[in-house]
């Protein structure tokens, strides 16, 4: 019963058009609330703030919290035709953290450090355009506009799609990458399907993150921070770098201002003047 109630609410969400990304993490929110309450799934807003309050007590994370709330409450009007009435869980407020980024110099070593062709392609495209790794392996050939110099993501995150600058070097090095291996549809090939895998994508970055003796907590969505965070640092403006990212509230684009080293850097310190 539980398992046919799961398989109907992934039908209805790739019916309504919602990624795989996000059908699979709901699935998984459903999982992990049906083995802590061992019942059929029978949700009202009391058993899903007690669920609440047990995640809190295992520590778990802001983004996790939301997005096993979004997922029940969800679930629950989609299949069991009930609407949770819980404005009480609207205030958990997100901790303060700031990304980690790489510097420019750190960047171009990671990238030089990389000799496969076209792992180096990679992980030169997602910092260069500021990707999500999803928006990478998802990449087509057509979607390379080598005359207007843009590349179009189709359906990002949110079901978007936007342009990015094409970099006139990651135009050269993604031509000499499709001369050695001749990818037919997508940009970037997996060894057994279309599509490249992530785990792979962040392997060659974790290796190349350890031959250059970086040890910052480094991810491949950090490439993307550190994209956005080094335009701040150029002058761009906030609404453009909001576009290039397709972030949809201006708000999540502000987080590299705080990031960014442009202003902080040139003030002056007290304590040089001793």
């Amino acid at each position: 019963m539980i398992d046919d109630q799961i398989l109907l609410f992934r039908k209805i969400l790739i019916i309504r058009n919602y990624s795989e990304g996000t059908i699979s993490n709901y699935n998984n929110a459903l999982i992990q609330f049906r083995k802590w309450n061992y019942r059929e799934i029978d949700l009202d807003k009391d058993l899903l703030f007690k669920y609440v309050e047990q995640l809190k007590t295992f520590d778990k994370s802001y983004s996790y919290i939301k997005n096993s709330i979004i997922a029940l409450k969800l679930f629950s009007e989609l299949v069991l035709g009930k609407k949770l009435n819980n404005d009480y869980l609207k205030g958990i407020k997100r901790k303060s953290k700031l990304p980690n980024v790489l510097s420019i110099q750190e960047v171009k070593n990671v990238i030089d450090s990389i000799e496969n062709i076209k792992h180096k392609a990679i992980i030169s495209l997602i910092y260069s355009c500021g990707l999500r790794i999803s928006e990478c392996i998802n990449l087509k050939i057509a979607d390379i506009d080598s005359k207007r110099m843009l590349i179009k993501i189709v359906q990002g995150k949110g079901k978007k799609d936007r342009y990015v600058q094409l970099s006139a070097k990651l135009l050269e090095l993604l031509r000499d990458y499709y001369k050695q291996y001749h990818p037919k549809e997508h940009m970037f090939q997996g060894q057994f399907k279309d599509e490249y895998s992530s785990k792979s994508i962040q392997n060659v970055l974790r290796k190349a993150l350890q031959k250059c003796g970086i040890t910052k907590k480094i991810t491949v969505h950090s490439l993307r921070h550190s994209f956005a965070t080094h335009l701040v640092e150029q002058g761009t403006d906030i609404r453009i770098i909001q576009e290039i990212l397709g972030h949809k509230d201006i708000r999540t684009t502000q987080i590299y201002t705080h990031i960014s080293n442009a202003n902080i850097s040139k003030i002056k310190n007290p304590f040089d003047s001793f």
